[in-house]
């Protein structure tokens, strides 16, 4: 029986596990939580770091696993690079997955290969970046250069608060390295992000979506996505273009790229973080549904080296999904969904029970589940989810 290597046993990577089992697959996870759910699903479980590029090799090695996966994992995807090119493992190139994981090298990428990038500088201390903010053109955005979910970053439009925000960035940093960059103006109403799948170094799958967020809690964090995406067919055609052009710079040639960006007033695409995985918030589920595949047994037979046979449709219908979410912390008591968005909700997943601490959504790990959408039309699902937080109640004890 052949063997995968899984990095990471999170709720959401659970889906992982149980389709590598059921492709067959000897099931070998690797995660530093001790109370990590996945451990219960997989075959094999060891208590190592993802981020531990040795320690996992070594299991590698040892266990003689056949591919490996870092299923919808930002700190995990190098480390699954890594593994794949010490073995010989269907995989990314390691250099290019490092490149997409740290924002520093990323921006230098974009900027060497001709892409729109905006102004931006990392530094390694609060010291540092406060003695340059003269050089700032503001709007900026401050953000660790390795993390995922908008986790540490602050958008600010005048330098008050700049050390706050600075102290924040670091503190969501493994590396301890921030980046300060220029903040782009959309022109649409949504920024673009979502997931894409490549086969044989080409873009088979094209899951752009609008990412939703909220106000009154983190205008940064994402509490949802919906489809159709909000955009002119001659930026969609720009979008394309840009990410099919990154994909044969980087020589990525199968898996999930997890994307983000933007059009300016310009009509310019800026490329704003792009992760060589799958997304979170059960992006692939949705994906899934929209396009009649199953995007998580594609990931494992990618990492497997397998034929991917994706009988892929063009989606039909108006799609969407809701982060629940808190305003304030408290202890969880119950999320009532009004009268008028349960018929449209088709599916839900509820991660809290009761008496489990809830805290404030001031970041992506902080969500309380995910419910998901299809609606009759358009002008449906703009009504719902423009007033989605007064459909939706979290009762708190």
């Amino acid at each position: 029986m052949k063997k995968i290597l899984l990095l990471g046993g999170s709720a959401q990577q659970i889906v992982a596990i149980k389709t590598a089992q059921k492709l067959g697959y000897y099931t070998v996870l690797c995660d530093y939580l001790p109370d990590n759910p996945g451990q219960y699903e997989a075959d094999k479980f060891y208590l190592v770091s993802t981020t531990d590029k040795d320690a996992v090799l070594e299991v590698a090695r040892n266990e003689q696993v056949d591919g490996v996966l870092a299923y919808a994992s930002d700190p995990a995807a190098p480390t699954a690079a890594y593994i794949a090119e010490k073995l010989g493992l269907s995989g990314a190139p390691y250099h290019s997955v490092e490149t997409l994981c740290n924002k520093d090298q990323f921006r230098k990428f974009l900027i060497e290969n001709g892409f729109s990038t905006p102004k931006a500088k990392g530094y390694a201390s609060a010291e540092d970046a406060l003695k340059e903010k003269e050089n700032f053109e503001f709007p900026i955005i401050i953000k660790p250069v390795d993390s995922s979910g908008s986790k540490g970053a602050t958008v600010l439009q005048t330098e008050d608060g700049l050390k706050n925000a600075l102290d924040f960035a670091f503190s969501f940093s493994r590396c301890h390295r921030i980046i300060v960059e220029h903040f782009i103006e959309k022109k649409h109403p949504y920024l673009i992000g979502g997931d894409v799948f490549i086969e044989n170094g080409k873009i088979v799958l094209w899951g752009l979506l609008n990412c939703h967020r909220d106000n009154c809690v983190n205008p940064l964090v994402p509490v949802g996505k919906s489809y159709p995406l909000q955009l002119e067919d001659e930026d969609i055609q720009h979008v394309k273009e840009t990410l099919s052009s990154m994909v044969e710079k980087l020589r990525i040639s199968n898996g999930s790229m997890n994307v983000e960006l933007v059009v300016d007033k310009s009509n310019r695409v800026w490329p704003i973080d792009v992760g060589p995985r799958s997304g979170g918030n059960m992006i692939p589920d949705l994906l899934g549904d929209m396009f009649g595949v199953d995007i998580a047994e594609m990931s494992v037979k990618a990492a497997m080296g397998a034929a991917i046979k994706g009988n892929i449709h063009e989606p039909n219908g108006f799609y969407a999904t809701h982060n629940l979410h808190s305003n304030k912390n408290g202890i969880y008591k119950d999320i009532l969904f009004s009268p008028e968005i349960e018929p449209y909700i088709y599916r839900k997943y509820l991660y809290k029970k009761l008496g489990d601490e809830v805290e404030y959504f001031d970041n992506a790990a902080k969500c309380l589940g995910i419910v998901f959408f299809k609606f009759p039309d358009e002008t449906t699902m703009k009504k719902i989810l423009e007033h989605v937080n007064e459909l939706i109640t979290v009762e708190l004890q």
